[in-house]
């Protein structure tokens, strides 16, 4: 898209020839980017492809092995944030660093609080943030209580931060990944009120629509190396999916037609109450079949969380029953679901899906590490899960290779969903729960999610899809189930979903 605001003479930014190196491993190998003033420019790269590394250093958390950083015309040394945001650069990152019990106000100043003789002036500090906040259309709560707010509004806190600081130019790293598609609509509307303003935006990002959406030229990674930088006008989304991937990319995914078999999830009339208390759950009737697809589809907050914790056994329900192949699992401990048939892929991969801490082979056999073959006796045989997590590794495309031993914490997002697909994939249960299974993913390891996601359907095992990605929805999904205020208000077969009408059934509308 063209920016009118768009100054093409000396770059506010210039990174020339970056290579950083972790021991033996090469993250960027001879990266160059050059940004201009009031320009949206996208980082594109697959998970692991050495994005964030390269920003990190133009924020000053690492150090280049190698290469110049230039900040409007003049070589700086970038040792810490500090030298940053005095240089004009403020980065928001993928997961917020905001304390939960202090309000926006105080998040925002925190570090550089306004005073007055030897007292904070809280009111001056509230005054600056509101004024902010309304130039650029980032509306926010000053005294809402961060641990209150949704993502959404704790992104643009972030955002505010940066620009309290007096940032001129913002990193923005995954900035929709854990957003509801309606924020990510407002977060691109405060992107082109900031650009309009003459800031410069860096936006470290895996997801082509939004690019199209929003950037003006894409500097794309792939393996550390540096592939190109375009004009995003004059490329399609399968340009960009084919320079990311270095090869070209399926968007369509491919079900051969099979006739669904048993129940094998069956859940009547459930109620359950969100964490206020409140009945989120309002008689929620749902079955998916052996060999089928069952796509939840729903704008966040209208009871998805609430239903797949409770069927996985991690939140207790009002009434109702939750059966797996007609036995009760309702209210029952998790353990007790995963033996009757009950493997998830969670929606919090960091707080649900993994130990950080553990290496990755543990962490591929977490639920099974007392059965054979990986324990023996009451004594785990570090020799087969160190086997198992091998192969694993070279089938589930987890990257880096040979990282067996490294904690699950130190992989890109990305990959951390690939270790948990891998574990959940081959723990072969009867239904498989996908809970927003490709957020934060690049195209690349969507397509092979889906990939997997199909298998399972097709080896006749019952899933249960639930995403804010309605393309994802619908084009996964045998059935489609639209839930809005804590019921399914209509089903409808997957391949007769009409985008619009899902919006409106979904947005709570009458069916005609």
């Amino acid at each position: 898209m063209a920016n009118q605001y768009l100054d093409m003479s000396t770059p506010v930014i210039e990174m020339r020839d970056i290579v950083k190196r972790f021991g033996d491993f090469t993250a960027n190998d001879g990266i160059n980017l050059t940004v201009h003033k009031g320009e949206i420019h996208a980082i594109l790269g697959e998970n692991g492809a050495g994005k964030s590394t390269l920003m990190n250093q133009l924020y000053g958390l690492l150090k280049p092995t190698s290469g110049d950083i230039l900040v409007n015309g003049k070589k700086v040394d970038m040792s810490t944030p500090r030298d940053a945001i005095a240089a004009g650069i403020g980065m928001v990152h993928q997961h917020f660093m905001l304390v939960q019990p202090f309000t926006v106000t105080e998040n925002i100043v925190l570090g550089d609080e306004p005073v007055k003789g030897v007292t904070l002036d809280m009111d001056k500090a509230r005054k600056n943030v509101v004024e902010i906040s309304e130039r650029y259309g980032l509306s926010i709560d000053p005294d809402a209580k961060i641990e209150d707010i949704s993502v959404g509004m704790q992104q643009r806190v972030e955002i505010l931060k940066a620009l309290y600081r007096g940032a001129d130019i913002l990193i923005l790293d995954e900035p929709t990944s854990s957003l509801t598609p309606q924020e990510i609509e407002e977060l691109i509307k405060i992107m082109h009120n900031l650009t309009a303003d003459g800031k410069s935006i860096l936006l470290i990002t895996h997801k082509l629509k939004e690019i199209k959406e929003s950037a003006d030229f894409c500097t794309i990674i792939r393996m550390g190396k540096y592939i190109g930088t375009v004009e995003v006008a004059q490329v399609d989304e399968n340009d960009l999916a084919s320079m990311m991937v270095g090869r070209k990319v399926t968007f369509k995914v491919d079900k051969p037609e099979q006739e669904p078999g048993k129940v094998v999830l069956d859940v009547k009339d459930l109620r359950g109450v969100d964490y206020r208390g409140v009945e989120i759950l309002k008689g929620l009737n749902l079955q998916v079949h052996a060999g089928e697809i069952v796509g939840i589809a729903g704008i966040d907050g209208n009871g998805q969380t609430e239903l797949v914790e409770i069927i996985t056994g991690l939140r207790k329900g009002t009434s109702g029953d939750v059966t797996i192949n007609g036995t009760s699992v309702f209210n029952k401990p998790p353990a007790y679901g995963f033996e009757h048939g009950v493997s998830s892929i969670p929606a919090d991969r960091q707080k649900h899906g993994l130990v950080l801490e553990f290496s990755i082979e543990d962490n591929l056999i977490l639920q099974n590490y007392e059965k054979e073959p990986f324990s023996s006796g009451g004594i785990l045989q570090r020799q087969k899960i160190f086997e198992h997590a091998t192969q694993s590794i070279e089938t589930y495309d987890i990257r880096p290779k040979q990282s067996e031993k490294r904690p699950a914490g130190t992989l890109s997002g990305g990959n951390q969903q690939k270790v948990i697909i891998a574990r959940e994939v081959q723990n072969d249960k009867d239904l498989l729960i996908a809970v927003n299974p490709t957020r934060g993913l690049d195209v690349g390891a969507i397509e092979y999610v889906h990939k997997y996601i199909v298998e399972q359907r097709n080896k006749g095992k019952a899933v249960l899809l639930v995403s804010f990605e309605l393309d994802e929805i619908m084009s996964l999904s045998d059935v489609i189930d639209v839930i809005f205020d804590g019921s399914i208000i209509t089903t409808i077969p997957g391949k007769e979903a009409d985008e619009n009408y899902l919006g409106l059934m979904m947005a709570g509308g009458k069916k005609e």
